[in-house]
């Protein structure tokens, strides 16, 4: 099969031939043949050497994808080959204390395509205990939607939802609107939330407005904190971080009223942050603030998220952006530092 691969971290991907995955190699494993698969900026990291969980290579990245199943490994149950599926980008054993309880999305032996093993940059992916890791599609949902989901819109989905429980009526802020933070604010609108969008692009902020965003704050102009205060004199309820850094950490924490909300979902890597503190403490104690951390969503939750997309309630393909091939991805992947365009880029093999 035809793949994207990188042979040194930071060293510029290739397209490449290699052999096809083995469904014999991953215990109640599947292959799937990758219909779309999103570029997202933690594929970025991975590359970058900033991800520990990569350790062999070269290495093919890749971690939110859609496709069709077309091989079914031993013991597997409930996925049979030609199904339309969506994988989430932490996969759990299916076995442990955590995985029984549901919470697959943070299992201690939780396996990443494109991070833990080959991704998703290629004509075909595999993909371990299926039968706890592997959503069927329904047919409202295409695969270049689905494959956004597995990342970026499934972990502000759950964080919104279920992470920070945004109610009716409540003020929150999202900072930084590429996928995740587009994702969020249009969720949160959804659920009847009064929400600013903050970020540094304009594209990315006319996007917000166009998926639920009542306010916008260009970063780029002032203190992005300042101005969301001046809308909102006593600070929002709910602050999310959708970017994932120092600045837009603290500036989320530092716009929040007494009590409120702080939702990390920006991936904060320990290589890019090293000791530095991320959120203000003493803020957090004065305003008795609580700070709550949101990693993807488990397999099994993914039916109510499914039922508000096939419902229409919400409408994910509005974040999508440029559709690219395979051998336009290794530049796409090299160029996510730079100021990029608004929407997801998905990628078709």
């Amino acid at each position: 099969m035809r793949a994207v691969r990188y042979d040194a971290f930071g060293q510029l991907p290739y397209v490449t031939d290699v052999p096809d995955p083995d469904v014999v190699q991953l215990p109640g494993g599947v292959v799937i043949e990758v219909g779309a698969t999103g570029l997202c900026r933690s594929d970025w990291h991975g590359w970058q050497g900033h991800d520990p969980d990569i350790a062999t290579l070269p290495h093919i990245p890749g971690h939110e994808f859609a496709g069709v199943v077309r091989e079914v490994g031993e013991g597997v149950r409930q996925v049979r080959v030609g199904q339309r599926v969506v994988v989430p980008f932490v996969c759990g054993c299916g076995t442990c204390e955590v995985c029984r309880a549901g919470a697959t999305h943070v299992c201690p032996h939780q396996w990443q395509p494109g991070f833990s093993g080959p991704g998703s940059f290629a004509e075909l992916v595999a993909v371990p205990a299926a039968d706890v890791n592997v959503v069927p599609l329904p047919d409202e949902v295409s695969l270049e939607v689905a494959a956004g989901l597995g990342c970026r819109f499934a972990t502000a989905y759950r964080g919104v939802v279920d992470v920070a429980r945004v109610r009716e009526g409540e003020r929150v802020a999202v900072l930084g609107c590429g996928g995740v933070g587009l994702a969020a604010v249009m969720v949160a609108h959804a659920l009847g939330a009064e929400v600013a969008a903050v970020d540094v692009d304009a594209g990315a902020l006319a996007l917000a407005r166009e998926v639920g965003a009542a306010h916008l704050v260009d970063a780029s102009s002032g203190d992005p904190v300042e101005a969301l205060r001046e809308r909102w004199p006593d600070g929002a309820q709910v602050a999310v971080d959708a970017l994932g850094s120092v600045v837009t950490a603290r500036a989320a924490t530092s716009s929040l009223a007494v009590h409120g909300r702080h939702l990390q979902i920006g991936l904060l890597p320990p290589a890019v942050v090293g000791d530095r503190a991320t959120v203000p403490m003493h803020t957090v104690i004065a305003r008795e603030l609580i700070v709550l951390g949101s990693h993807g969503m488990p397999a099994g939750d993914y039916a109510r998220m499914l039922a508000d997309i096939a419902g229409g309630r919400l409408r994910p393909e509005r974040l999508l952006g440029r559709r690219i091939t395979l051998d336009e991805a290794p530049a796409a992947l090299a160029a996510m530092d730079a100021p990029r365009g608004s929407g997801v880029t998905v990628i078709v093999p």
